[in-house]
């Protein structure tokens, strides 16, 4: 909730990639962090009193950057004209994620997808589905188990996403996942689906086939089922026994939260 709250106040103000035009090289050229750092303080948006590694405020630090970029230039955008007038990552929920699920959405050309689930119990599975042609305009990937404490550590779904692209799916396909997404990934990519698969959640009582609607403009992640089939389903549902029942990702899987709550280990730990 506090990063929808945010989201809304903070628009997109560089023009960057994977759904912009320009790279980090250019950004740096037209000012780089600084400037914008600057023009989010100016606009109220950071803290100028937060005490910086070098003893000095970030106010301080800051004093000496314009509040406005360079007018020749179009990587960094004016305040008043934003890529986009909102921040980029919304959180969608729904059946398949009452605690929250994040989406990039800058530069989605297709807000609104449904169609029908292809399950993929891991990472591989779902890059090995694409290599092989098995993915076709309209689906719905499902990518599960790959959670904080399902896969554990909730890796990132880097290559099935490049995948999709390589593939000429990127506006046409929806990804879903309990895991993460890259920063430089493209489409209608949803991760941190949570509550996660290994505790079950939703997203792991999805079959083959069955319709999912990612509604971007809504903020909605919907298993298009009946509660009575997924009390069912749910009642059918067993735990996976875990990848590393011992060692240290062993440990690391009895303790670690939620993704809705920073996937940390200490939640339950007190002073």
């Amino acid at each position: 909730d506090d990063f929808e709250t945010i989201r809304q106040r903070v628009p997109v103000i560089c023009n960057l990639k994977p759904s912009g035009k320009y790279v980090t090289v250019d950004l740096h050229n037209a000012g780089g962090i600084p400037q914008v750092m600057k023009m989010l303080l100016a606009h109220d948006l950071l803290h100028g009193d937060a005490l910086t590694v070098t003893g000095k405020t970030i106010a301080e630090i800051l004093t000496e950057i314009p509040e406005n970029p360079p007018a020749d230039q179009d990587v960094i955008r004016q305040w008043d004209n934003p890529v986009y007038s909102e921040g980029h990552l919304a959180i969608l929920k729904g059946n398949l994620a009452s605690e929250g699920s994040v989406a990039k959405i800058s530069g989605v050309k297709n807000p609104l997808i449904t169609g029908p689930a292809r399950v993929f119990e891991s990472e591989e599975a779902c890059l090995a589905a694409i290599l092989d042609g098995k993915i076709k305009a309209g689906d719905v990937i499902v990518v599960r188990y790959e959670g904080p404490q399902g896969g554990p550590g909730m890796r990132e779904m880097l290559a099935p996403t490049s995948a999709i692209i390589g593939a000429g799916l990127g506006d046409s396909v929806g990804l879903i996942t309990d895991g993460r997404f890259s920063g430089g990934t493209y489409g209608m990519v949803v991760g941190h689906v949570a509550p996660e698969a290994a505790v079950g959640g939703t997203i792991a009582l999805v079959h083959e086939g069955d319709s999912i609607t990612i509604d971007a403009r809504q903020k909605v992640l919907q298993l298009n089922v009946d509660d009575a089939e997924l009390v069912q389903r749910r009642h059918q549902w067993q735990p996976r026994q875990p990848k590393y029942p011992r060692g240290v990702l062993g440990k690391y899987a009895k303790l670690v939260s939620s993704s809705s709550l920073g996937a940390v280990t200490d939640l339950n730990l007190h002073s």
